[in-house]
């Protein structure tokens, strides 16, 4: 495997990082996160970043370096991971960007619309009217708006519904034509890429079994830290699975076997958001459809040798 930069994808608990992990011991390669959950200190067992013993194995960039009160736009990243990808192969290395933040892939290889910033008005109101009227209103109105997003954007995804009903309502544009306009950060033949895309049933039970783990791992008492600095609900770190669902549990509002079960619903419901990403927004990408290591291993060997 020649120096190059790598993209691999995936929901939460397919096994990307193990992947990305083998990929750099085997190859010199440094690890760029392309996770927008693992970016923060706040939210190590939560977001099931890498272990200090993991990091040790290969250079690690880009986890746990923000801070829960500073969110971080795709633009912000973007920046960030430019900067390290022209450094890593500046070293003569390779770069592996891996995580489950789909935008931020689609970024780096198609470009990032540069929208004027929203008024803290403008989201306000976007978000009081969600709350109010529902996501079938809303998904109403954005298909008024901006039809082409409306029909990328997963049921549930709350987040990027709102997003594009504030760009249409305080720039006049739709956001679809914003991304028009942009092209990617990486060359075409600059990278290679595979989506990790495993049965919806195994991954779903292994997404049971990460909460189990992150339980043991400090969740409840990184919820409690979170909790006791009252930020903002808007933020990211605010929105992870598993925040609001163990908060509820250590406010004595429910037990903690009702908030596991809430956490594990969520989890679910987000692996299935990603995967629906994956096959609408990178059908093109080789696919890795096994949780297996080998397997995985096996199908990037193969995605190596077919270009």
């Amino acid at each position: 495997m020649e120096p190059r930069i790598w993209l691999i994808a995936g929901p939460t608990a397919s096994g990307k990082s193990a992947l990305a992990l083998r990929l750099a011991r085997e190859t010199g390669a440094e690890i760029v996160n392309a996770d927008a959950l693992q970016l923060y200190a706040d939210l190590r067992a939560l977001s099931a970043r890498p272990t200090p013993e993991e990091e040790l194995q290969a250079p690690h960039h880009l986890f746990g370096v923000a801070d829960g009160a500073d969110g971080w736009s795709v633009g912000r990243w973007l920046r960030a991971a430019g900067r390290l990808i022209d450094e890593i192969n500046g070293r003569g290395r390779p770069a592996v960007l891996v995580g489950g933040t789909g935008l931020y892939f689609k970024a780096l290889t198609e470009g990032l619309a540069e929208v004027p910033p929203i008024p803290g008005a403008v989201r306000d109101a976007e978000e009081a009217r969600f709350e109010a009227e529902g996501e079938a209103a809303a998904r109403a109105r954005l298909r008024e708006a901006d039809p082409a997003a409306e029909a990328r954007i997963a049921s549930g995804d709350r987040l990027r519904l709102t997003r594009a009903l504030e760009v249409a309502v305080a720039t006049g544009r739709p956001l679809s034509d914003w991304h028009a306009e942009t092209r990617g950060l990486l060359a075409p033949d600059a990278w290679r890429g595979i989506a990790l895309e495993p049965p919806r049933d195994a991954l779903y039970a292994r997404c049971d079994a990460r909460l189990a783990a992150m339980l043991e791992a400090g969740a409840l008492e990184e919820v409690a830290a979170l909790a006791a600095r009252g930020l903002d609900p808007r933020l990211p770190v605010m929105k992870a699975v598993g925040v609001r669902e163990f908060a509820a549990y250590l406010a004595g509002e429910v037990p903690l076997e009702r908030a596991l079960d809430d956490a594990r619903r969520e989890t679910r419901r987000y692996a299935k958001r990603q995967l629906t990403w994956l096959r609408n927004q990178m059908p093109d990408w080789p696919r890795a459809r096994s949780l297996a290591p080998e397997q995985q291993w096996a199908e990037l060997e193969q995605t190596c040798a077919s270009r």
